[in-house]
């Protein structure tokens, strides 16, 4: 078998061993943090933190939740890190913000935080600082789950189906996932600009959105 034709296969079966059930929970509590007025800080590190600023772009113009991603002001990102320390650098930025109990924090990662392995520790303390401050805690991390699965009220973890396959599998599903959130009936706002262009000439149901782009409605 060849390596892409595994690499494939690997996929299919990690989308059949997730819980749907678990994405339906998560859309309630996303759907609760935009009815009370709370924002959505995602955290990520590496290629988790590309993932953080694409999502962030996604539920702002599709979602309508005000979101940010931690590591998308590179300025203080890097201030911190050569001040403080690149352990407290997410926890900082939640403290400078006043996150509280409206807000919720959205962990992107491969590993989810190991303390004791030092690996993530930003994460660490920033969930601990989520904690702290009432946030709820949502996730979808790879391997065990970590520390996020630890104390992570909403997270899912991607199965290991090949161990030499972890983060690019644990990656490529928090995009696939997210997109699965965002798009949901039940938090979509402002429909993609491209679902309303087709030969049939299908537009969006007007019970799902409630502002459509430029393109939607236009047909071959």
């Amino acid at each position: 078998m060849s390596h892409c034709h595994s690499y494939l296969q690997q996929v299919s079966q990690i989308a059949s061993l997730i819980n749907p059930d678990q994405l339906e929970a998560m859309v309630e509590a996303l759907c609760d943090v935009r009815e009370r007025g709370g924002r959505l800080f995602f955290m990520g590190v590496g290629g988790s933190a590309a993932n953080a600023a694409h999502a962030v772009n996604d539920f702002r113009k599709l979602a309508g939740i005000e979101a940010y991603s931690i590591t998308d002001n590179v300025a203080e990102l890097t201030a911190r890190t050569n001040d403080e320390g690149w352990d407290t650098v997410f926890a900082a930025w939640l403290k400078t913000s006043k996150a509280n109990e409206k807000d919720a924090v959205f962990i992107l990662s491969v590993g989810g935080g190991n303390l004791e392995k030092n690996i993530s520790p930003n994460i660490v303390k920033a969930l601990d600082e989520s904690k702290e401050r009432g946030l709820t805690i949502l996730g979808i991390v790879g391997r065990d789950g970590g520390y996020a699965k630890k104390v992570g009220h909403f997270v899912i973890v991607i199965p290991t189906v090949d161990s030499d396959r972890v983060t690019p599998h644990s990656e490529s599903f928090q995009a696939v996932l997210w997109h699965g959130l965002v798009c949901h009936p039940a938090l979509i706002i402002q429909a993609n600009k491209w679902e309303g262009a087709s030969k049939y000439g299908w537009v969006c149901p007007p019970a799902l959105v409630t502002q459509t782009n430029l393109w939607e409605g236009a047909s071959k």
